[in-house]
């Protein structure tokens, strides 16, 4: 597929939807409460930019439209293991949501010893612990390793702005955070989702290796999955073949490999201080290609770019229309 450099939704400002927040990739609109919603209902809008260093680095074409449908291929065939927040997909930019509260605890499931973060299991592993949100991991583990049972590395949230803190089950009910209820029902369907996950990605020919999930609590206090659900940015996804050569020599094993334009950014400035230098124009399209590979392989389906409207904002803000002036 060529890919069309200048089709890209850089930001989604739409002054006739009411209630805006701008996020890093996200711009979002509160619809307001009614009978039916009594929480209001949010519009998120996936923009085609891309973060790193709390930095937008570029705009990749497609990659929005990518992200939303495939969490929406994620979320129509997980409803049955936990509901989630979604109303309607007007746009393939977009998705509108029930309004839920966020539960205060960042859900992070791991199925490998992976990861580079100072909270990931590997890192802390290579450092010599073996006792780590609350599981105990044994020793011998090489880099990128099947754990012996997926676990779940929960974080608090920092909403503040604050760093995220690990946290153990017993520490998540004894601080409040959740009931006793709410953690087992939350591990629960966290494990089953990513049980699930892996499933369907090993029968692609791809390992689901660690993802995140937001839940939160709707207006009767049911706990819906919310924001995403096993996308290539909120999961780390590798190919199988080439997995088990890579085990073998310690070897970062083949993935769907983002990390090109992050990589090209540090190789050249201090990307927290810097200025940002412009991307080349073929790192942006072979960042696209990217996420339409992932898209293909993780949905099992052909990526179809919807080309309507004169610009993707003029098309989505047609198909928002409906709700101008809410």
């Amino acid at each position: 597929m060529s890919i069309d450099l200048s089709r890209v939704l850089g930001e989604a400002r739409i002054p006739e939807l009411p209630a805006p927040y701008f996020g890093k990739v996200r711009d979002c609109y509160d619809l307001p409460a009614d009978s039916e919603f009594p929480n209001g209902r949010r519009i998120l809008i996936s923009s085609d930019r891309i973060s790193a260093f709390d930095r937008i680095l570029a705009a990749i074409p497609w990659k929005g439209q990518v992200l939303t449908q495939v969490a929406r291929w994620w979320f129509d065939r997980t409803a049955d293991i936990c509901p989630n927040h979604v109303t309607a997909y007007p746009d393939p930019n977009v998705v509108i949501g029930k309004r839920v509260d966020i539960l205060p605890v960042e859900i992070v499931v791991r199925g490998y010893l992976a990861g580079t973060t100072s909270t990931s299991v590997l890192t802390q592993y290579k450092a010599g612990l073996r006792e780590m949100y609350g599981h105990r991991l044994p020793d011998g583990l090489r880099d990128n390793e099947a754990l012996p049972a997926a676990i779940i590395t929960p974080t608090s949230k920092a909403f503040d702005g604050g760093h995220d803190e690990p946290l153990t089950a017993d520490e998540i009910v004894s601080q409040g955070l959740l009931t006793k209820a709410q953690w087992d029902e939350v591990s629960d369907k966290a494990l089953r989702l990513f049980a699930f996950g892996q499933k369907v990605a090993a029968e692609r020919g791809l390992i689901l290796v660690d993802t995140k999930y937001e839940f939160g609590l709707d207006e009767n206090g049911q706990i819906l999955l919310a924001d995403e659900i096993h996308t290539p940015d909120s999961s780390r996804y590798w190919i199988q073949d080439g997995y088990q050569a890579a085990l073998e020599t310690g070897s970062r094993p083949p993935s769907f490999d983002k990390d090109v334009i992050r990589s090209w950014v540090v190789a050249r400035c201090d990307p927290y201080k810097d200025p940002l230098p412009e991307i080349p124009a073929e790192m942006i399209a072979q960042t696209a290609a990217v996420y339409i590979e992932a898209y293909e392989r993780i949905t099992g389906e052909t990526f179809v770019p919807d080309t309507s409207g004169a610009t993707p904002l003029d098309r989505v803000r047609q198909n928002l229309a409906p709700w101008f002036g809410l």
